[in-house]
């Protein structure tokens, strides 16, 4: 099929480049190029460098609007397939292709409606997650399925490995329906239980209360990891507080500590929650680098004390 594909993010390439093998993609929609690093150097986004290693024309907008609309509508697709993008289809540009549009969601809609499904799921330590292929419809991630498949998450996947394994399934699965689409077969079920939603995650997601269980703090780690990321605040003498971001996490056998106090326990920084403690594998304080957690404690005479509760 002749295809407009448009996408932005790392997890989006796994898709351009199985529907370039087998279909014709006219050209690659994505968001322009942005500041990215300490240096603040003008980046292309990964599906842009993708298409380029294709040879596909590249259309830059951050909004599909009248140009943006004009452009792809001369193209004259026969069907337009979105992968995290990042902005909304309206009309007329929704209906322009015979075939419409179809999106690839990294969820088993109706669960995880949004921006940020897996995430989220990870963050409610669910078990199984999956993609689903649907229709683009005015509402959001409500049009009807023509794909879906299952996937058990991975025992301390980070949202970062999740999505990667994720994205790779669901080039898949796109591909499928594509190929359905084009031989006439493709039947496309309407969703029908309640959906739930997934909103884009901010900084503030990210900070983890070590009062909450080990359970759930760690499920909030990973579903925060690596963006926004997780963070906690470590208390000084006075009280004040400094914000440490908390790169890596584990399970850990030693001794119970109260939620938030850390200690050095042998070779490893130890730190309590509300159930069972944890392991501080990896932390950056603020303006350095990252450091092992053991490390970190050791520099701080070996304690220290994470604030917890509402304020965390």
């Amino acid at each position: 099929m002749r295809i407009v594909f448009a996408g932005s993010p790392a997890a989006a390439v796994p898709s351009l480049e199985a529907l370039a093998r087998t279909h014709e993609v006219l050209a690659v929609v994505t968001r322009t190029a942005s500041p990215q690093g300490r240096k603040r150097v003008l980046t292309p986004t990964p599906v842009a460098d993708a298409a380029a290693a294709l040879g596909i024309p590249v259309i830059e907008a951050n909004r599909l609007d009248a140009d943006a609309t004009a452009a792809i509508t001369a193209l004259e697709p026969e069907l337009a397939v979105v992968v995290a993008y990042g902005g909304l289809v309206r009309e007329p540009l929704l209906s322009a292709p015979p075939h419409g549009w179809i999106n690839l969601h990294f969820s088993l809609l109706p669960d995880y409606r949004g921006a940020a499904p897996v995430q989220r799921a990870l963050i409610d330590g669910r078990g199984v997650t999956g993609v689903s292929v649907f229709r683009l419809v005015p509402e959001l991630d409500a049009g009807p399925i023509v794909r879906m498949r299952e996937a058990p998450v991975p025992e301390g996947a980070t949202a970062g490995a999740l999505l990667e394994q994720l994205a790779e399934l669901g080039a898949l699965e796109l591909v499928a329906a594509v190929d359905a689409i084009a031989a006439g077969t493709a039947t496309f079920e309407p969703q029908s239980s309640a959906p739930s939603f997934a909103p884009k995650l901010t900084l503030a997601d990210g900070a983890i209360d070590l009062a909450a269980t080990a359970p759930a703090v760690l499920s909030r780690w990973r579903g925060v990891t690596p963006e926004p990321g997780a963070h906690a605040t470590v208390l000084d003498e006075r009280g004040d507080g400094e914000r440490i971001k908390l790169l890596a996490l584990a399970r850990s056998g030693a001794e119970p500590l109260p939620p938030g106090d850390a200690r050095l326990a042998g070779r490893t920084a130890i730190v309590g929650t509300g159930s069972a403690p944890l392991e501080l594998l990896e932390v950056q304080p603020a303006g350095r680098r990252p450091m092992a957690g053991a490390d970190w404690l050791r520099g701080r005479g070996g304690a220290a004390a994470f604030r917890t509760g509402a304020a965390a």
